[in-house]
């Protein structure tokens, strides 16, 4: 239930308080923020359905960092301060395990029906939603603790990168119906279902973060929660296959749809989208329940749209993509033509009679004259393979006076000129969490010092773990070379940014940072730094990998705390 999806939490401290307080919807069932949340006060206009009640005015409980709830959970960091409650991540000492918690005062307006809230999604106990762990009052305060899943990503980050494939939508969509199909059966809704609140294990596994409890903390309510929870399912659907939200305004980090168009199909909004996963979004969300065309009976509830699934017919997972070998080619000696013209196919090729041997007085000092040449040509040859032998001993000898080896055994290595290497793209890479700023990677090569990719502000450093393992950007170069180093400009001096390179396989890497092989690495305590190969890889992609951060001054983009910028990449090889 952690807000996010790992154990790190990232606090982008912000200067405004619109974004202090739009970060809730950011937890893992709900609780740890792992991106400042956007929706808080546009849920309205974004067509979730739901009313929202007015904040009461309890304040939220003087809580710090260290703080215990029952002799048992000590509280870590404060994510989210919102309407007279706080969420925080913490650490569970009895199990020795990572949770999350929200907490407001007993005497909160809506301190009765978070509790009550919390309790009904615990008796649940579906695996596919994030679970409740407790729900306790105690000491004039009330608290939900919830779980943490350290291997899921939210839908939003997912969608950073692009559309989600169909078989990915399809089971996305299948899992989360059937799921809240479950709990509308128990009597359960949960009125805040966003990309925010849903979560893909590493196994493939789709869940939900929040139910009922997300609802009650924010006062919202519905007097239709089927057709509200339906149609949240279809803007995730319709989402996952365009990459943009099916209302105008926009919302997770995602476009709205054009002023004054209307709701158009998926499959109008993009090339190549699913046609069938096109209509059932269309079914699920608010447009009377069919497109102006196709005339399709809506679904107003999960159980229908569950339904609806299950007519489609299944989409299969993609084949695994493989590069065939190529054809064997005999060559022509080994075909036994080797000095033959081409058989025509379905010929029979004549076998050539040898000429007769040289059997004539010409003939046999003919023979002699050759074998004499031979002989010379052999002993001249001989002579001067034995004096170039020689004369490389004694160019050995003093080379190896005055040359020197890198660390393979390669002479010479390090004195070749070097050039810069061209970078065609780059995407940000996302170990654990969520990401920095990835629509800003591109300032990082962009000949232009001013612009810059940056990291999001922690509390704790210079080392980001074990918050983050790290953050970083992985680069594709236009042709596979090997990576002599990398120059690299950065905004904040002090401490020590430490920096790696690793040979990547692809800009979405299928292996962790363990699986890579290391380029080079370097520190530095300035503005800048070079990060020297210390053996030669041969790769088209790079990621820069920053483990470390300085203690940087606060600035126009964040207070004062452990952070980093990039302003400047340049490869050389």
């Amino acid at each position: 239930m952690a807000e996010r999806s790992t154990a790190a939490v990232d606090v982008a401290d912000n200067s405004d308080d619109e974004s202090l307080t739009a970060q809730a919807d950011q937890s893992t069932a709900d609780g740890v923020a792992q991106n400042r949340e956007r929706d808080t006060d546009i849920d309205e206009a974004q067509g979730s359905g739901g009313t929202a009640e007015r904040p009461g005015k309890a304040s939220p409980p003087e809580l710090h960092s260290g703080h215990k709830l029952a002799r048992r959970y000590r509280l870590e960091e404060c994510v989210t301060r919102l309407d007279g409650f706080s969420s925080w991540r913490a650490v569970d000492e009895k199990l020795r395990r990572a949770v999350g918690i929200h907490v407001l005062p007993a005497h909160h307006a809506r301190a009765r029906s978070v509790l009550a809230a919390a309790r009904s999604s615990a008796l649940l106990g579906d695996p596919r939603f994030v679970q409740v762990l407790d729900a306790v009052e105690e000491n004039d305060l009330v608290y939900v603790v919830h779980e943490w899943l350290p291997d899921a990503t939210e839908l939003t980050t997912l969608l950073a990168g692009g559309p989600l494939e169909p078989h990915d939508a399809y089971q996305m969509v299948s899992q989360i119906a059937a799921a809240m199909a479950a709990a509308h059966r128990e009597g359960l809704a949960h009125l805040r279902l966003n990309p925010n609140a849903v979560l893909r294990t590493s196994t493939g596994q789709w869940r939900i973060r929040g139910l009922a409890v997300n609802a009650a903390l924010r006062g919202v309510s519905s007097d239709t929660p089927q057709r509200t929870d339906t149609e949240a399912i279809g803007a995730l659907l319709y989402a996952a296959l365009t990459q943009r939200w099916p209302y105008e305004n926009d919302a997770y980090g995602l476009s709205g749809l054009p002023k004054d168009l209307g709701l158009i199909p998926p499959d109008q909004v993009r090339a190549g989208v699913h046609r069938g996963l096109s209509e059932l979004a269309m079914r699920a969300l608010v447009n009377d329940g069919a497109t102006a065309s196709r005339h399709e009976a809506p679904c107003t509830t999960p159980e229908e749209l569950v339904k609806a699934i299950g007519e489609m017919p299944r989409i299969r997972p993609p084949e695994p993509a493989f590069t065939a070998p190529p054809e064997y080619q005999r060559t022509t000696y080994q075909q036994g033509s080797y000095g033959r013209p081409s058989a025509h196919p379905g010929s029979t090729q004549p076998v050539p009679t040898p000429p007769p041997p040289l059997q004539s007085r010409t003939g046999k000092a003919l023979k002699w004259a050759v074998s004499a040449l031979l002989i010379a040509a052999l002993g001249l040859g001989s002579w001067q393979l034995a004096d170039a032998l020689m004369d490389r001993s004694g160019t050995a000898e003093d080379t190896d006076q005055t040359q020197t080896t890198d660390g393979n055994g390669k002479a010479g290595d390090q004195n070749r000129p070097t050039k810069p290497i061209q970078i065609e793209k780059a995407e940000e890479y996302v170990a654990e969490g969520s990401p920095q700023a990835p629509q800003d990677v591109g300032n990082t090569y962009d000949s232009d010092s001013s612009t810059y990719w940056r990291t999001k502000r922690y509390n704790e450093g210079p080392t980001l773990a074990p918050y983050k393992p790290g953050v970083g950007i992985v680069y594709k170069l236009g042709s596979a070379q090997e990576v002599q180093s990398a120059s690299i400009a950065l905004r904040y001096p002090g401490d020590h940014t430490t920096v790696h390179l690793y040979a990547a396989d692809s800009l979405t890497p299928s292996t962790t940072i363990d699986g890579m092989q290391e380029i080079g690495t370097a520190t530095t305590s300035g503005t800048s730094l070079t990060v020297k190969a210390s053996k030669t890889v041969k790769t088209r992609y790079v990621l820069l990998w920053i483990t470390a951060v300085p203690n940087a001054p606060s600035d126009g983009y964040s207070s004062a705390g452990w952070k980093q910028a990039v302003t400047d990449v340049t490869f050389k090889g």
